[in-house]
């Protein structure tokens, strides 16, 4: 069974004042050695946070897929593993949605991530319409084959992948419980098709508002290592809980 892996994901949200709640996290981490804890920031704190605690793991949100060059605004892999950050959320619906991004895009960033040595999050899920339309699991299946990294070697894959149903993003709705099931299941056989038995050492956490409410219950599922958590992730008071019922799963 793979350790669970809890990823906050602060979004467009952190100033310098609240790397007092990054402390407050870290300690509740140190606390849960049993669960792999990380925080996803802006750029523009992965480098003081990175150097809070051991306990504790830095991410980026995002990169660039080239190492260098004209691309005003971006940072590359290597920049923000420079300043510290141990993880990078690629392929995120919001950029998916928002910036344009494809899955030629989020596999050409998955690659430049794992690079650089550090974990590829990468992001697929659903819409509403493609949810009640019955074709969920053969959609999101179909964007995972086209994002995720070819890779030379699969023996320390650098990748977890990250389910969020775009329409449970912090809307405070879920799946059913047998509906996360049915999706996770059919990631990990992807993930093996893909890279044979290494397939089976991926996280797949769920994202879609997961929370101290019902985190133990979608943890509880099997091939669900983890979550990518989103506003409950911003201060302690919220995190924690997620946090605790990953230890006891």
């Amino acid at each position: 069974m793979l350790k669970k892996l809890i990823v906050g994901n602060w979004k467009m949200n952190g100033v310098r004042s609240d790397i007092a709640h990054i402390k407050d996290i870290s300690e509740q981490a140190a606390a849960h050695s049993n669960v792999d804890v990380a925080i996803c920031v802006p750029a523009t704190l992965i480098e003081s946070a990175s150097n809070i605690s051991d306990s504790l793991a830095i991410g980026a949100q995002d990169c660039h897929a080239h190492t260098n060059g004209a691309h005003t605004g971006c940072v590359s892999a290597a920049m923000v593993a420079e300043c510290g950050a141990q993880y990078v959320i690629v392929g995120h619906s919001e950029r998916r949605s928002d910036q344009g991004e494809n899955n030629t895009d989020v596999k050409a960033k998955a690659q430049a991530v794992m690079a650089q040595q550090m974990v590829a999050i990468l992001c697929i899920g659903e819409t509403e319409n493609q949810r009640n339309s019955d074709n969920a699991v053969s959609v999101v299946i179909e964007q995972l084959n086209l994002s995720l990294p070819e890779v030379d070697n699969y023996d320390n894959l650098t990748l977890c992948v990250a389910y969020e149903p775009i329409w449970a993003i912090g809307t405070g709705r879920i799946p059913t419980l047998d509906e996360v099931a049915e999706m996770h299941m059919a990631i990990r056989q992807a993930l093996v098709i893909k890279y044979g038995e290494s397939g089976n050492n991926i996280h797949i956490l769920y994202g879609g508002s997961m929370n101290g409410d019902n985190a133990a219950d979608l943890l509880s599922i099997e091939h669900v290592d983890g979550g990518l958590v989103g506003g409950a992730s911003l201060t302690a008071a919220k995190f924690t809980p997620v946090i605790a019922a990953a230890s006891l799963t």
